[in-house]
């Protein structure tokens, strides 16, 4: 018996058991969904919002800040149904109002005009300046026009200062006055005058920037007379614009009248050109101070054309010797020696009255 248990026993054996557990990855797939759900709406009410902004008025925009306000909650109203906006949406006409139930009404006056039949007469039927059913101050015409005021009147209704050239004649009615030919030649006259002195001022501009000229600015003379505007180029002592009983212009002559020949060519006006000497006779036979006044005198003419003054508008070349002395006390000062460039006036000035 005893045997036969221990037999039982190593039949038996060991029985191990072995539990394995299984460790599951974490879960990903819920969190990153309500991330890009939020992304989503977010981007939706965005174009929602860029819709609105463009596919509204500013009328109905404004009905949407009136609706979505809270400081105005008793004034929404809603249409049968229930609907927002009583009823509106963004694509209806006029503007959605959050007080559409409220009308409101403002009493007025509005002129009546009478029915009258058509005409040929050009009188324009005026409004009654009243209603029937309100008072008023003014007097009923019955449709017709009001009463001119009195002459009197109308002249203290006018305003006061000059009279234009082209002024109302009173008593005639609108009729405009034609200016008379003083005024326009005055007009003419002034605005020549103008353009004188901005040449004027453009030549000695012109010289004064120009250092190799600075020393013959005082050699320039510039002046109005009755014929025009007058340039004078005169010797200095020491200093001649021509050498001696010579036609021929030297360096500093040529360069002062290539800078006044461009000032010159932008007026439309003639031009002429004398030639003076002083009292000095002409060492020589055969020629005298007639000859040498001229012949420097077509010299600045040349000069002139080569640097851009149009030769059609040269009027005249003269030489008028030592006959017209710019120093009549001293016939041989050097100022006596020069040219003359005359701008002539295109309007000649009236006479003056006695």
């Amino acid at each position: 018996m005893r045997m036969r248990g221990k037999t039982d026993n190593k039949a038996k054996g060991t029985i191990l058991i072995r539990k394995e557990e299984v460790v599951e990855g974490e879960h990903h797939g819920g969190s990153w969904k309500v991330a890009y759900a939020d992304f989503v709406t977010a981007m939706m009410a965005f174009f929602l919002l860029m819709w609105l902004l463009t596919a509204t008025t500013e009328e109905q925009r404004k009905g949407l800040a009136d609706y979505f306000s809270p400081n105005s909650v008793l004034s929404h109203n809603s249409s049968g149904t229930g609907q927002p906006f009583g009823g509106r949406t963004a694509f209806s006409d006029g503007a959605m109002l959050s007080d559409l139930g409220n009308p409101q009404v403002t009493v007025g006056q509005q002129p009546v005009v009478d029915r009258v039949d058509e005409d040929a007469s050009d009188v324009i039927i005026q409004p009654r300046p009243h209603r029937d059913d309100v008072e008023s101050k003014d007097p009923d015409l019955g449709g017709r026009p009001p009463p001119k005021p009195p002459p009197q009147q109308v002249r203290n209704a006018a305003p006061a200062g000059p009279v234009p050239v082209a002024a109302t004649t009173a008593g005639r009615g609108d009729v405009q006055r034609k200016p008379t030919e003083a005024e326009l030649q005055a007009a003419l006259e002034k605005r020549e005058k103008q353009a004188f002195e901005q040449a004027a001022q453009q030549i000695q501009d012109a010289v004064g920037n120009d250092p190799q000229l600075a020393e013959l600015a005082r050699q320039l003379a510039i002046d109005m007379t009755p014929e025009g505007l007058r340039i004078q180029i005169r010797d200095a002592d020491r200093e001649p614009m021509f050498p001696l009983g010579s036609a021929v212009p030297n360096d500093k002559a040529r360069l002062l009248l290539q800078k006044v020949a461009p000032v010159l060519a932008r007026l439309t006006q003639d031009v002429s050109i004398a030639g003076h000497t002083d009292a000095a006779p002409f060492a020589g036979s055969g020629r005298t101070n007639w000859e040498l006044s001229a012949d420097r005198a077509n010299a600045t003419r040349r000069l002139l054309i080569e640097s851009g003054l149009q030769e059609s508008r040269i009027r005249s070349v003269t030489g008028n010797a030592e006959r017209d002395p710019a120093v009549p006390a001293d016939p041989l000062a050097a100022a006596n020696r020069r040219i003359a460039i005359v701008v002539l006036r295109a309007v000649r000035p009236l006479p003056e009255a006695p």
